[in-house]
């Protein structure tokens, strides 16, 4: 037995549809990996990104992120954000 598709209202809109994204840089200045929990997370607002990333800081910070950029599509918006004190 198969289960039924999600209804729309709890899938995740397409990546087009959330534009707001973070790069999230190491303590050179360079992209870092950091584990797929936290990575390429897409938000649909700039607020709903900044919020995340204000959940979030610290286990980012302990996953080797050091500061953080706000993007909406590919234009910054904003940062280099330090995560460190």
């Amino acid at each position: 037995m198969s289960l039924p598709d999600l209804p729309p209202t709890f899938r995740q809109p397409p990546a087009a549809d959330r534009p707001w994204w973070w790069r999230l840089l190491d303590a050179l200045g360079a992209e870092t990996d950091v584990s797929e929990e936290y990575a390429d997370q897409r938000f649909a607002s700039q607020g709903d990104a900044e919020s995340w990333v204000g959940e979030v800081w610290r286990e980012l910070a302990d996953e080797g992120v050091d500061a953080v950029v706000l993007l909406e599509h590919d234009r910054e918006v904003y940062g280099p954000m330090s995560l460190r004190a």
